[in-house]
């Protein structure tokens, strides 16, 4: 089955879906992403994803294209055209066609979308079970790293990296020699007293929806959450380790460099939180499949 993409109001075969060679996207990475997890049919926490859009296009002075209700019916069907009920949904809105100049151009050029839909087949059961290791990176990205922007070579450099030395993810650590998020994943420790700690909202990090929903959830039954900054050395000596994103959920971290967390193998807590996650998950794709019946 052919899949199906969304581009500036018309649904296409996946091959066939292209944008115009000066959008500003191409040319300058002038635009703003999001992934949304898709179980059962039904968007995770799409309100807050739809939050995150309109605040990135806000930050960078691009228009919604559409109202909020409008785009929740393009993913909704894209997802049924591609036919599949456990996956993610793409989003890219770009500041739109014009004339290849730096500045803004004209306010009526029209922003450019662009939405894909694909499934995703489950976390394998050995990163579940043995967790991940990670490596560190000096991180040099721009300073506006809550903007979900496609300007992402910084993080294509150090996921790259992190390849070549057989890991999944790299830590970035900023000047200071503080961990601020992975590649493309928000990074979390469990310290010594057994709470979670992970970086707070700030410019230096995308505030993740997993991470979001992970704290709202850990809160909730009674875990002690810090938001706060952690050294690489703390990390090293951490109890537990993971990292959360909308495509690696809850994942065990269990090597950071050279040095391997407790005994190598995923902690008790993260095993509890990833299954907290996912029961969430479930739920929200139950009552939402519920809801749209």
């Amino acid at each position: 089955m052919s899949r199906i993409a969304y581009v500036n109001g018309r649904y296409l075969p996946h091959g066939a879906a292209s944008v115009h060679v000066e959008d500003r996207g191409y040319q300058f990475a002038d635009g703003v992403y999001e992934v949304i997890a898709v179980r059962g049919g039904v968007l995770i926490d799409g309100d807050w994803h739809m939050g995150r859009l309109q605040r990135s296009l806000s930050e960078l002075q691009i228009r919604m294209p559409m109202s909020p209700a409008a785009l929740n019916v393009i993913f909704r069907e894209t997802v049924r055209r591609n036919r599949f009920k456990d996956g993610i949904v793409y989003i890219q809105i770009s500041r739109g066609v014009a004339r290849r100049d730096h500045p803004f151009p004209n306010p009526e050029v029209r922003p450019a979308v662009v939405v894909t839909a694909r499934r995703t087949p489950p976390q394998s059961a050995k990163v579940i079970e043995e967790g991940i290791a990670v490596i560190t990176q000096p991180d040099i990205r721009w300073e506006r790293c809550d903007i979900k922007a496609i300007a992402l070579l910084p993080n294509v450099l150090v996921k790259q990296a992190a390849r070549e030395q057989g890991a999944v993810e790299a830590w970035q650590v900023d000047g200071d020699g503080f961990v601020t998020e992975g590649g493309s994943t928000n990074a979390w420790i469990i310290n010594a007293d057994g709470h979670l700690v992970t970086r707070p909202v700030e410019n230096a990090i995308l505030n993740g929806i997993t991470r979001r929903r992970l704290i709202a959830l850990a809160k909730s039954h009674g875990l002690k959450v810090e938001e706060r900054p952690f050294s690489l050395e703390e990390a090293k000596s951490a109890r537990e380790a993971f990292l959360t994103s909308t495509t690696s959920l809850v994942t065990a971290v269990v090597k950071i460099d050279d040095t391997v967390l407790a005994n190598g193998r995923p902690g008790s807590k993260t095993v509890a939180l990833r299954q907290l996650y996912m029961d969430f998950m479930s739920e929200t794709a139950i009552s939402g499949a519920t809801s749209q019946v």
